[in-house]
């Protein structure tokens, strides 16, 4: 499986560590993950590797970036050294309460080479982080000429219904949202039910028979060059599809062949052709799962946690996936 990637636009994960541990999250970030930042020097390797692989732009993301404000600075200007511009850095707005600071890390993050945050705002976060913030930093970056985006701001109306100064349990959003706030705010978002939303299609959706999942369509999106991750350890992270993690260097060298099995079996065979692959390891399938890709994710979790032949699986993310919910 010689193959190598032509990046297109993607993001770097700062951090796996959030003040939030929202029941979205694709990469199953929480408080409770590792509090591991990029340094400086893997943020210039990693630069340079996405510069190799003809990778212009990027996002920053997380976890939080804002939790280590130093690293997030040094981040953006290895960026910019490498000529990599960053599109926008998301944030949960937790830092706004102090409208000072608010200010002079914006003039900080000017100064690097940030110009535009992505500021998260819906009912998820409004679990964790009282959504009077989001909309205070959107202020605070519009008086200061500051770009950015609420991301998504369509959710204004529906938290509207709840007390704006403070977090809200699910119990007080399904009083005051819906008693379905959960499936309607994943359906409204788009979401892929992978990372910690494998556990909403766990609760919502119909079991289907193992048999009739079993998909050899290829997972040729796994190599895709649009809205992949790379993460603080130099891992590219596909889109839509975490828990796989390969590095950079080899996704604009080439994979080596054999190397992967479980990403080679996806890739080229789809579900049907990875959970044959984990049978080899004496892996055996439930006779019901809600979806092909909710199969997928459990074999491979098996995978992470009962064999060593794939590296290429983050066992750290399948348990956080898990967890919080």
């Amino acid at each position: 499986m010689k193959k190598s990637a032509r990046l297109n636009h993607g993001g770097i994960m700062a951090n796996y560590q959030c003040n939030a541990a929202c029941r979205h999250c694709l990469y199953a970030s929480s408080p409770d993950r590792d509090e591991g930042y990029i340094t400086r020097e893997s943020a210039k390797e990693i630069c340079g590797i996405l510069k190799k692989g003809s990778c212009r732009s990027v996002h920053i993301g997380g976890g939080e970036p804002f939790l280590n404000f130093d690293g997030l600075i040094a981040l953006l200007e290895e960026a910019r050294k490498a000529g990599i511009r960053v599109e926008y850095i998301e944030t949960n707005g937790f830092w706004a309460e102090d409208e000072k600071q608010a200010v002079a890390y914006l003039q900080a993050l000017s100064k690097a080479g940030g110009d535009t945050l992505c500021i998260s705002l819906d009912p998820f976060h409004a679990e964790y982080v009282a959504f009077s913030l989001p909309l205070r930093l959107a202020e605070i970056c519009r008086r200061n000429g500051f770009g950015y985006f609420l991301w998504q701001e369509r959710f204004l109306q529906t938290l509207a219904q709840v007390a704006p100064g403070e977090a809200h349990s699910r119990d007080v959003l399904e009083g005051k949202i819906s008693k379905n706030y959960v499936l309607e705010t994943a359906r409204r978002y788009g979401i892929s039910m992978g990372g910690r939303a494998v556990n909403i299609e766990g609760e919502y959706a119909e079991p289907k028979e193992t048999e009739s999942l079993l998909s050899n369509k290829p997972c040729s999106g796994l190599m895709s060059s649009d809205h992949f991750h790379v993460d603080l350890f130099g891992r590219f992270i596909p889109p839509g599809c975490t828990g796989f993690a390969i590095p950079i260097e080899e996704m604009v060298n080439g994979i080596p062949d054999g190397k992967y099995p479980a990403f080679e079996a996806s890739y080229t065979g789809g579900v049907a052709s990875l959970v044959e692959f984990a049978k080899t390891a004496n892996f055996e399938p439930e006779s019901e799962y809600t979806s092909k890709c909710a199969l997928c994710f459990y074999t491979r979790k098996w995978l992470s946690e009962n064999t060593e032949a794939c590296p290429e699986l983050d066992p750290k993310h399948y348990a956080a996936s898990l967890t919080y919910y």
